[in-house]
């Protein structure tokens, strides 16, 4: 059953060009599946598993407290990999065909307002190495939106400062161009000066952001940064390391961009998934009528 999964996986990292993140996911997404199927169910090949047992590992996802969002995703999972296995005439069936993937429920996300962007800006000023490296890499996920694990991949080749932009991989390894703002790219110009050589010692690499040993930044080291310096900045959302993005694009919409320009900067292949932060945007509004209008 594995030795599938690990078909499936080669097929849709080789074919398909995902990101290592969505194919991580997949794969333990069908993971998961396999171990159900052998240790609850008793079922050791995909060619015995019935309709019944893949309700069955939902009920199973559901009694964990998985959120719907994620049995949504892991029935997408399984449902791929069992129609890729079927076209190819490995199994006969797909159990999931029939089966309703349960709509998750969109959540409006968390973003900052303009004073608490500026707390975050403002506390991580400074002018020791990390320090710099911190504002420089706050500045640029506020200025463009893009995500975190974009920023830790990006390259020396990948910025273009004098003429105010970067170039950007994303998801699907989909390359897009993004504007810097002058702020930006200062703070960019001065990590590069002045902390850059620093930090990076003797490692022979040319990823922009790196740690305090030299080596390019994780995503998860972002994560540690920006927690402490949300706690600095004695801001009390919960936030997440896409909370800079969210508030780069409702920032935008707010101040009266098009939905269009923001889809292209923030890299959304369908529009469907820019329009949940109009929606947040509206929410703001009617917080804003309901403290200054007199009659509200």
């Amino acid at each position: 059953m594995l030795k599938l999964v690990e078909q499936f996986i080669d097929f849709i990292r080789i074919e398909r060009g995902l990101a290592d993140n969505t194919i991580q996911s997949y794969k333990r997404d069908l993971e998961s599946y396999v171990h159900f199927l052998r240790k609850v169910e008793d079922v050791h090949s995909f060619q015995n598993v019935e309709r019944e047992s893949v309700r069955q590992f939902l009920y199973f996802l559901r009694d964990e407290g998985k959120a719907d969002s994620s049995i949504a995703r892991m029935l997408s999972s399984i449902r791929a990999f069992h129609q890729y296995h079927l076209r190819l005439q490995r199994l006969n069936q797909d159990p999931s065909a029939l089966i309703e993937i349960p709509k998750p429920v969109k959540r409006l996300p968390k973003v900052l307002n303009l004073e608490e962007v500026e707390a975050l800006l403002t506390v991580a000023k400074g002018s020791k190495p990390l320090q710099l490296r911190n504002q420089a890499m706050l500045e640029l996920l506020y200025a463009t939106g893009i995500r975190v694990t974009e920023m830790v991949q990006l390259t020396l080749s990948d910025l273009h400062l004098s003429m105010g932009f970067i170039r950007c991989i994303g998801k699907g390894e989909k390359e897009r161009i993004i504007p810097l703002g002058k702020m930006a790219t200062e703070s960019i110009q001065h990590y590069l000066e002045h902390s850059r050589g620093v930090l990076k010692k003797n490692q022979q690499h040319d990823y922009v952001f790196v740690n305090h040993f030299g080596r390019p930044l994780t995503r998860q080291g972002f994560w540690k940064i920006l927690k402490q310096l949300t706690n600095d900045a004695k801001i009390t959302k919960e936030l997440s390391p896409h909370t800079l993005r969210h508030s780069f694009a409702t920032h935008l919409l707010e101040n009266g961009a098009d939905l269009r320009a923001v889809q292209e900067m923030l890299g959304h292949a369908d529009i469907s998934t820019t329009q949940i932060y109009t929606h947040v945007t509206k929410t703001r509004l009617k917080d804003v009528y309901s403290k200054y209008h007199p009659r509200a």
